[in-house]
Formats: C-alpha cells, structure tokens, sequence
C-alpha cells in the first residue's frame, strides 16, 4: 500500500464510505462462492473446472495458478475477515499445494495434475512456480506455518537457480519437469512463444515482494530491485507509459500489442514493490513510472466506465473486449493515481470501473463474476466460471486492495 495518507476529501467522505462497505461486501460474496461451489471432497483440493452455466466438472485437469490463487485470496482475505472459514480454505489449499502440486524429484510445481491428483502437465511454468510462492508467503503471514515459509523460500531458490538469466538479468519462461530447455514457453495459447514475458516478471515481482515481508534477505531484495530495474530498462515504453509485453532472451522486443488491464494492474504493483525495499530514491522514481503508466491506461476507458482489453497500435485496431480481470485492476489502479496525484478525476475513474462491474460483471445468477463483455455489451460465452485461469484472485485482491486503501484514507 503507498506509503502516503491523502486526506478524504470532504464532500467525498460519505461516498468513500458506500464504497468501502460494498466492497467488503463483494470480498464475501466472492469467497463465498468459493468455498461452496469449489472444495473437492472427493479427491482432495479444489474442482478443476466449473463451466459458465454453474455445472462442475469433477474430472477437469486441476491447475497449479488456481490452487495458488485460492490459497492466496483466502489467506489474504483472512487478514481482514477474521472469518475461521477463511483460514480453514487456505489451509487445506496449502495441504493440496504442498502434497500434490510440488514436484518432491526434481523442485518446482507441476503445471496441472488429473481431477485424482496424479502429475499431467509436469513442465515447469516460472509464472506458476511464482504464484505458488505468492500464496505460501501469505499463508505464512496468517498461519505462522513454517512448511509454508519453507517451501516459499525453497521455490524462490528454485526460480533463482534456474530461471534468472545472469547474463542479461530477468528470468526465461518454463522449462521441462527436469529444468532442461523447452520448445514451446507459452503461458497460454494467446501467447507469444518468447523467452521473457512482461507477465511473468510482474508476477515474480509481486510474489517476491510478498515473501520479502515474511522473509528479509538481502539477495532477495536485491532481486526485487533488479526486477524494477527490468521494468525500468525494458518492460515500460519510456515514451507511451505503455508495457511491452514479449521480448527474446536479450530483451529485444518481440511484441506491440497494449494489454491496459496489465499496464494498470503493473502501475501499482510496481510502487508496493518499491515501498517494500524502503528506499526512498527508488520510490519518488517509481511514484512518478506509476503516474505515467496509469495515464497510458486511462487511454482504453470507455465512456460506460469499462477498460477495454488490448490495442493493436500497428492496426489502430481496440480489442472490444471487457474482461473482468481488466475491470478489478482498474479499480485499485485508479485509485492508487487518486493517491498519488490527489485530482479527483481518478477517483472517479476507480468509482466508475466500480460501478461497471456492479452492473455488467458481477453474475447475479451463479454468483461470483463473468469472464468479461463484448465490445457490444453481450456476455462472452464458452467461458468458465472456475478454471485454469478463471480464479478468486484479481477480484478478491481488488476488493482487498481498496479495502486497505479506504481504511487509510478515511480513518478507520
């Protein structure tokens, strides 16, 4: 959180506070969802697979980025509910977690197991062994669970020995269970095929910023600066405010395309990394990278309040899309501008971006929320409500984030 306290302002006190309330509100509704819809009393964990009608799917592959979201949401979310239900779901995300996704031969975690928890896909993904120690750190910070502290540290030794590039700094993608060489690094199948991704360096960034609250080492800061660095040298467009997204192993750019929901979602990570090395040089520099990265995204707001998904600046063409995720990012993202900059406008952005997941994202009929909206307004269809990538991660952390933020600046 930016280690900064901007007064209410006056006449906003009483809306400030509808938003505090509904929002913590929506943190229940959306945990709530989880932990009746998605526990496998079967087989251990969590269902791998629910589909857009609501209809489970007990033998779906189940993904190590859900497993760590889940663990990371309700163990964040603990810290402000206090609700055991809570800590019991992060609990038993980290017995899973820590029994059937690390991979005890050869370190990591497997990339997705079978509905009965057998290894399927054994490669290792940097960016789900990120959000495996992202979750495990905050576990710790809930639980005191020294085998969560332990395998944190452990996946960050692991990501250090083998993914981090020592000869042009950051980190290659994935690699085969055994850590050898692998022909296809994609994330997913809308990625580029490229040795470095902005989304893994923000993830790791993320992830190691938490760790190093529970864990204060000194490599490991040093890391987290030369993960900024990254950002600073490579990943931010220094004239547009704009993130590029793919690069080759020296950090020649592979990729134009503008994802906004990662440029916002990046200019606040970047400052709470930043606060978390309490460096103040480094974090008047990154106070004023988020400024310009968060400007550049107010570029995809519609005029409903919506950010769009991408922009094709060779094409000129906008990706009419309206993806959840996107929505949840703008949020904190605009409020983290309000914050920094105290112009009413991007409070009002963060209050829109609100309104328009009340209206168009959250699902009034399953609970929880949609994928996303068409350029025209219609659902996006053929989308799952839980999944390999659909998880209570950006929009808990979201409702999280403002929560924090709310109680801050009202007093509370």
């Amino acid at each position: 959180m930016i280690d900064l306290k901007q007064p209410a302002i006056p006449g906003n006190t009483a809306l400030l506070t509808v938003y505090y309330n509904e929002v913590k509100s929506e943190l229940n509704a959306i945990l709530n969802y989880w932990m009746l819809n998605t526990h496998d009393a079967v087989n251990g964990g969590f269902i791998g697979r629910i589909d857009e009608n609501n209809i489970p799917h007990p033998d779906a592959p189940k993904g190590a980025v859900l497993n760590s979201r889940i663990l990371w949401a309700f163990s964040s979310a603990f810290k402000i509910t206090g609700n055991p239900k809570h800590l019991h779901l992060a609990r038993i995300a980290f017995n899973y977690l820590n029994t059937s996704f690390i991979d005890k031969a050869y370190g990591g975690v497997y990339w997705t197991l079978s509905a009965d928890g057998r290894p399927l896909d054994t490669k290792k993904q940097i960016y789900a062994l990120a959000f495996a120690l992202y979750g495990c750190s905050a576990y710790f910070e809930i639980s005191n669970n020294e085998a969560a502290k332990n395998t944190a540290i452990e996946l960050y030794r692991q990501i250090e020995a083998h993914s981090f590039d020592s000869a042009h700094t950051g980190y290659l993608e994935a690699f085969t269970r055994d850590w050898k060489p692998l022909e296809d690094l994609r994330l997913s199948a809308k990625d580029a095929n490229e040795k470095k991704t902005m989304n893994t360096h923000l993830h790791i960034l993320e992830a190691y910023t938490t760790l190093y609250r529970i864990w204060p080492d000194e490599q490991l800061k040093q890391q987290i600066k030369n993960l900024i660095q990254n950002f600073i040298d490579h990943i931010v467009d220094a004239d547009t405010g704009h993130l590029v997204l793919f690069f080759d192993e020296a950090w020649n750019r592979r990729s134009a395309t503008v994802s906004y929901g990662h440029d916002i979602e990046a200019a606040w990570l970047l400052l709470e990394a930043a606060e978390a090395t309490k460096e103040t040089p480094l974090i008047e520099v990154i106070k004023k990278l988020s400024v310009q990265i968060s400007l550049a995204a107010t570029e995809g707001v519609d005029t409903d309040g919506g950010l769009w998904y991408e922009y094709e600046p060779n094409t000129k063409h906008i990706i009419k899309e309206k993806h959840s995720w996107v929505q949840a990012e703008a949020m904190v993202g605009f409020f983290n501008l309000w914050q920094l900059t105290n112009h009413e406008v991007y409070l009002q952005k963060s209050l829109q971006s609100w309104q328009y997941v009340k209206t168009c994202i959250k699902d009034e009929i399953y609970g929880e929320w949609l994928w996303g909206r068409n350029g025209d307004g219609t659902i996006m269809k053929s989308q799952d409500k839980v999944g390999i990538w659909k998880c209570p991660y950006h929009n808990s952390r979201a409702c999280i984030e403002i929560i924090k933020r709310l109680q801050q600046v009202l007093d509370l």
